[in-house]
């Protein structure tokens, strides 16, 4: 399915590990000139590709936008929220955008496939922990989809000689927390 925001063509798709080096490439600069990312230095392929292929074989949505002719120009994954069981209805979700893509859409329509993707897993709430309350388009981008303020944590990161807050917010899936979480064959699983 093809989408046009701001003159720019693009497909969401499953990732795949055919695809690692250019979603590298995207983190890498996010890692190097930002603060979405706590991390100091970008990750190596092998551990990227290593990342990837823990959240494939827990069934984990990771998505990529790429152009007619090939050119990633964003991603998004949800992952565990944290690791104890009782986490397992909660995800977090992590959305990077090429530097040259960002502000044309991108970001939203990985986040909105993103979510749809969560809920028809079972999953009851995904969270967006936000590097740096200065991500004002990071926020704006989630509050326009229905996430909530959930809270700041002040100074929790130091990165690019300054402390970094992060800020938290929520969104419900499915009945969220109204009704007890299914618990048959399909339900979310930690992997």
């Amino acid at each position: 399915m093809g989408k046009e925001k701001a003159g720019i063509v693009f497909t969401l798709r499953a990732a795949a590990s055919s695809d690692l080096e250019a979603l590298l490439a995207i983190y890498a600069h996010h890692v190097r000139h930002g603060t979405a990312s706590f991390e100091l230095e970008p990750p190596t392929l092998e551990d990227f590709s290593g990342r990837f292929r823990t959240l494939q074989m827990a069934r984990y949505p990771y998505i990529l936008a790429v152009t007619d002719d090939g050119r990633v120009l964003g991603y998004a994954y949800a992952g565990p929220y944290r690791p104890r069981p009782a986490y397992r209805y909660t995800v977090e979700d992590s959305v990077y955008v090429a530097p040259e893509a960002a502000g044309k859409g991108v970001g939203g329509a990985l986040l909105d496939r993103l979510i749809e993707l969560a809920d028809e897993q079972g999953y009851r709430k995904m969270v967006a922990v936000i590097g740096d309350s200065l991500q004002v388009a990071s926020i704006a981008l989630h509050a326009g989809r229905g996430f909530v303020f959930a809270g700041t944590v002040r100074g929790v990161g130091y990165k690019h000689g300054r402390w970094l807050d992060q800020v938290l917010m929520e969104r419900d899936l499915g009945p969220g927390n109204l009704t007890p979480p299914d618990e048959g064959p399909n339900a979310p699983t930690l992997g």
